[in-house]
């Protein structure tokens, strides 16, 4: 089964250091989000946190060789499905960000760790437990 997904927009920032994870980031950048979606953006709100899935495009292709890695955080060789490795048999990101505030299509945000120019290919509310 070969499965198609178009991007919904992209990332835009210019901050140069990209932290590994969202969860130690506190940089800052916009969600660009095609117009022809705007209507969905509606009831997004200054503080709410949304699940953004995006795409590593830079990444390297996924082999054999990458099912096993040792992460930057560990120095334990583990699994990449037990990471959170952008070399991925699926390359498929997902972070969660605080939304700051919301124009038009532009969702600007904080908690990035998505490249400038990184494709989203949707995003959800992120409701706390």
């Amino acid at each position: 089964m070969k499965i198609t997904l178009d991007p919904i927009g992209i990332v835009s920032t210019d901050v140069e250091k990209i932290p590994r994870h969202w969860t130690v980031s506190v940089a800052e950048g916009d969600l660009i989000i095609n117009n022809s979606y705007i209507e969905g953006l509606r009831e997004i709100q200054t503080g709410q946190r949304l699940y953004v899935i995006f795409h590593f495009h830079k990444s390297p292709e996924f082999s054999p060789e990458y099912i096993r890695i040792k992460p930057q955080v560990s120095d334990k060789i583990v699994g990449v499905f037990s990471t959170h490795s952008p070399i991925r048999p699926n390359p498929i990101g997902l972070s969660i960000l605080e939304v700051l505030s919301v124009n038009d299509n532009v969702i600007h945000v904080r908690g990035l760790d998505m490249l400038d120019g990184t494709p989203i290919l949707d995003i959800k509310p992120a409701t706390d437990p």
